[in-house]
């Protein structure tokens, strides 16, 4: 047993025992043939992912709670932690994309139990609990919107809304929670932590380029998620002249190329993206009469995100116009751009730097549950570099001396904002 009294900068939590724990996690839903996982939020793969999850969380003495929504949450609490006091909580998420990679999101959860045992090991009592969340259908790859869970987490959505949200598969949220079993009793919106951090992989190519170890980060851009629906007509691809066309599948072309050129105009943090498109009847030789796609736009600056948002509908309104098509649109998913507490974000580079690492300070260009825990609680992330800016990706790395150097971080943090060692 390691003594925690002397030193508490001296504690290390282990890099192998981190790494076999993603690499467990990883197995369920592995794509063959590569080092991804596919764990689509409520479905039997992210049902294996839970168990195993909570089965860790019960192992080392927590205790775990589900709520209405799915999220699941273990608190610990050393031999002399004041266990009436809101809990230090970290955590993230374990439901992936399709062809997802095995660190995004399941790194903070697990880094989170390995934070835990590191401390049961060495004896050592925090004064405040520590909580280690996972929250359900971060991704919205299945249910929008993305960070559902933790949306709903801190009454950002009311619960009845959330169970009665529609998947891309005609699924519905409330009847997947409870087929997998994962449909609590605790209470949403949760009473809110004493504080939130989120350790996560970058998710692109800042840190990896610059030869950061640590990211401090400052907050997330702000997400904007529309679905557009455009009915023209189906023709023949042969005989129907272009000037008398309805073409739905040209106007989602069109939409897309303006997507991009309305991005590169902006300049600075604006992106965007169409990431899904579906046509209909979807032949060759026929003039698409259906296209369906969705369209991702995000800004750290919310009047910038609005005016590309209003650009964009100005966009889609002249060209129905003008090639006698309808579009409708329908929003997914809409938040603004979040500030993480900068004294938190000042306590990440410190502790960063009291373990030998220079941090950058960034903002975060996806979407996170801290951003959500911002809303109730002082919250922060650490970044740790993904390789080649590869996510979203079965190809998606980092080295394990980084997933160790982070957790050491994330470690310390806890400690410090749960008041220290007993």
């Amino acid at each position: 047993m390691r003594s925690a009294s002397a030193s508490p900068l001296a504690l290390r939590v282990s890099g192998r025992r981190l790494l076999d724990r993603i690499d467990e996690l990883a197995a369920i839903g592995a794509i063959e043939g590569t080092q991804g996982c596919a764990r689509l939020a409520l479905t039997d793969a992210d049902r294996r992912g839970r168990d195993l999850v909570t089965a860790s969380m019960r192992d080392l003495g927590m205790e775990v709670a589900v709520d209405g929504v799915g999220n699941v949450v273990g608190i610990w609490c050393g031999a002399a932690t004041d266990a009436s006091l809101a809990p230090v909580m970290t955590g993230s998420h374990i439901d992936t994309v399709r062809t997802g990679g095995r660190y995004d999101g399941n790194l903070g959860v697990l880094a989170g139990l390995e934070v835990v045992e590191t401390l049961s090991e060495a004896g050592a009592s925090p004064t405040r609990p520590i909580a280690v969340a996972f929250f359900t259908n971060e991704e919205g790859a299945r249910f929008p919107p993305d960070m559902l869970g933790s949306l709903v987490y801190v009454g950002g959505m009311p619960l009845e809304d959330a169970l009665d949200i529609t998947g891309i598969d005609g699924t519905n949220v409330g009847a997947e929670l409870e087929k997998i079993g994962y449909r609590g009793a605790a209470p949403c919106p949760a009473t809110p932590p004493h504080a939130f951090v989120e350790l996560h992989i970058e998710q692109g190519p800042v840190l990896d380029t610059e030869g950061f170890v640590i990211g401090a980060v400052e907050g997330v851009q702000g997400i904007s998620w529309t679905e557009l629906t455009i009915v023209g007509q189906s023709n023949h691809a042969g005989t129907t002249p272009m000037h008398l066309r309805h073409d739905a599948g040209y106007v989602a072309a069109a939409v897309t190329t303006f997507v991009r050129d309305l991005a590169l105009e902006s300049g600075g943090t604006q992106v965007g993206t169409v990431g899904a498109l579906t046509l209909h009847p979807n032949l060759v030789n026929v003039i698409a009469s259906r296209a369906t796609m969705r369209v991702d736009l995000r800004n750290t600056d919310e009047a910038r995100l609005g005016e590309a948002e209003a650009r964009l509908a100005t966009f889609c309104d002249e060209l129905a116009a003008r090639e006698g098509v309808t579009v409708e649109a329908r929003r997914l998913a809409r938040f603004e751009p979040v500030d993480f507490d900068p004294s938190l974000v000042d306590k990440v580079a410190a502790t960063a730097a009291a373990l030998g690492h220079r941090a950058r300070r960034m903002p975060s260009g996806a979407g996170h549950d801290a951003q959500m825990l911002a809303r109730v609680c002082p919250a922060a992330m650490i970044f740790i570099p993904s390789v080649a800016g590869i996510s979203h990706n079965p190809a998606e790395f980092t080295d394990p001396a980084h997933l160790e150097a982070g957790a050491n971080v994330l470690l310390h943090l806890l400690i410090d904002l749960a008041g220290g060692l007993c």
